[in-house]
């Protein structure tokens, strides 16, 4: 590991720490990626993270709060990291091949197909609470626990 990877790790530690506490399950390869989303079932939300001011301000505590007062809690929580985590996030981005590269962004599956997406430019001219609520709103369309 060079100095500049060292470095970046660093730095997204708390980054990636925000969506683990909150239950997300991080997907960090390739074969992570591919291991879950063959064997999904259910509902899932999945973040692309990334280290960008709308994620830290806006993507990552719209998910937590919208998460902490909904019922309808997506099946599963997945999360990976965009810049970092390069071909864990490319591969991720090919399972849902109709929508351009976007993050952070928020994707909904549900039965084995992307249901719904929120990419960064819903997310980067929105504010939280607005974000929070357009999540909410989609689990409860989708469904879930």
């Amino acid at each position: 590991m060079n100095a500049y990877e060292e470095y970046m790790l660093g730095i997204v530690k708390p980054m990636r720490e925000e969506l683990v506490s909150a239950g997300f399950t991080e997907l960090t390869t390739a074969e992570s990626v591919e291991d879950t989303m063959d064997k999904l079932e259910g509902t899932a939300l999945i973040v692309i993270n990334s280290v960008c001011g709308c994620a830290a301000g806006l993507a990552r505590p719209a998910v937590r709060e919208a998460l902490d007062e909904t019922e309808q809690r997506p099946d599963h929580l997945l999360t990976v990291f965009a810049g970092q985590d390069k071909e864990a996030t490319a591969v991720m981005r090919n399972y849902f091949p109709e929508v351009p590269p976007s993050s952070p962004s928020i994707a909904f599956w549900k039965d084995g197909q992307l249901s719904y997406f929120i990419p960064r430019e819903q997310i980067e001219n929105s504010e939280m609470e607005q974000i929070k609520e357009h999540i909410s709103g989609v689990f409860q369309q989708l469904g879930g626990q």
